[in-house]
C-alpha cells in the first residue's frame, strides 16, 4: 500500500514515522527548508518524556504530480491552508483522500472533490517542530472516517492501521466528532490567549478553569439542539458531574504541568489564524441556531488579544 503524507508537522510526522515503522510503502510532502533538513538529515522524532529519539529515512517529495499515485493521501495540515491544495488533489488520480485535523467545513471539501473519496480524521499527538527535528508527545492513536451517510471506509481504515503501530477508532460521522471538538478545544485556546500561553498563570485559578468547561457545554448544548449528535461517545454525558470533574482534573494537570505547552498553548500560539477560524465557525454556528453560549463569549472577549 503506497501513502502520502501531505504536511510534516508535529501530527504528520507522528503519522508517516508510526506508518513508515510498521512496514508502510510512506512518502512525505514537504516544502522549502524542512524538506531539505528531510532529505539531508531524515524525520528526527524527539519525544518529550523519553530519551529514545529515533530518526526514519522516509522518502521525501515537494509537489503532488497528477500521474503520481496513491492507496491514501493524508493531508495533515491547518485547517486555513488547506484551500490552496484542491486543485492538486483534484488532479491527482489517487481516489482516497484524507483530511486530519480540525475542520468545519468537511462538506465543501467533499464537493470540492467530487469522484474522490474523502475521509476526515483527528489524530492523537502534539508538540512542536523545532529546525531539526519534531519534540511531541503521541498517543499513537487516530479517530477517522467518512460524513454521516456516506458509504462506509471501515474495510479500508483496517487495511491500513490494523497490525500497524497507530491504533485507529473508525468513526461514521466524523462531521459532528469534528464539530464537537471545535467546540471543545476553541475556549481552551481561548484560555492559551488569555494567558499569553502561559496556563501555569491559571493552575489556581478555580472560577476561570470552570468558565473553560461551561463554555465547553454551551456549546455541546447547541450541538445537541441542533440535532447534532455528541461525540466521542464519552462526552454524550456532557451535563453530568463526571463530566465536569473529568474535565476540571485534567485542565488543573494541563496548567500545572509542561502538558499544558505541548498539549494546546503551543499549537494555539502558533496557528492563531487556524483557532480563529474555528471560532469564527462555531459563532456562526450558534447564531444560525439562536443559541446562546454568553460564557464561551466573555472568554472569547478575555482572549481579544489575540483572536
Amino acid at each position: 500500500m503506497r501513502i502520502l503524507v501531505i504536511g510534516a508537522g508535529v501530527i504528520g510526522s507522528n503519522l508517516a514515522a508510526d506508518l513508515f515503522s510498521s512496514g508502510r510503502d510512506v512518502t512525505i510532502l514537504a516544502r522549502s527548508e524542512w524538506a531539505d533538513t528531510l532529505e539531508k538529515n531524515g524525520l528526527l522524532i524527539n519525544p518529550v518524556f523519553s530519551p529514545r529519539k529515533k530518526t526514519y529515512r522516509i522518502p521525501v517529495i515537494r509537489e503532488l504530480r497528477k500521474e503520481d499515485i496513491y492507496d491514501v493521501i493524508f493531508v495533515v495540515m491547518r485547517y486555513t491552508q488547506i484551500e490552496s491544495l484542491i486543485s492538486d488533489l483534484a488532479a491527482n488520480g489517487s481516489e482516497n483522500i484524507a483530511f486530519i485535523g480540525n475542520n468545519l467545513s468537511p462538506e465543501a471539501l467533499v464537493e470540492k472533490l467530487p469522484g474522490k473519496n474523502v475521509l476526515f480524521g483527528f489524530s492523537m499527538a502534539a508538540g512542536h517542530r523545532e529546525k531539526d527535528r519534531v519534540v511531541s508527545i503521541s498517543l499513537h492513536k487516530i479517530t477517522i472516517g467518512q460524513l454521516k451517510g456516506a458509504p462506509s471506509n471501515e474495510r479500508l481504515i483496517r487495511d491500513i492501521f490494523d497490525g500497524k503501530k497507530v491504533k485507529a477508532s473508525y468513526q461514521p460521522n466524523m462531521g459532528d466528532y469534528l464539530l464537537c471538538h471545535a467546540a471543545f478545544v476553541t475556549p481552551v485556546a481561548f484560555a492559551c490567549y488569555y494567558t499569553d500561553g502561559d496556563l501555569k498563570r491559571i493552575k489556581n485559578n478555580k472560577a476561570y478553569l470552570n468558565q473553560i468547561i461551561d463554555a465547553n457545554i454551551e456549546g455541546y448544548s447547541a450541538i445537541e439542539n441542533a440535532g447534532h449528535e455528541i461525540l466521542p461517545d464519552p462526552d454524550k454525558d456532557y451535563h453530568s458531574r463526571k463530566y465536569r470533574r473529568t474535565c476540571y482534573t485534567v485542565y488543573k494537570i494541563m496548567c500545572a504541568t509542561v502538558i499544558g505547552k505541548i498539549c494546546a498553548s503551543d499549537h494555539a500560539l502558533n496557528a492563531v489564524e487556524e483557532m480563529s477560524a474555528l471560532n469564527e465557525g462555531l459563532k456562526k454556528f450558534f447564531e444560525a441556531h439562536q443559541a446562546d453560549c454568553p460564557t464561551y463569549r466573555k472568554l472569547e472577549k478575555d482572549a481579544a488579544k489575540y483572536i
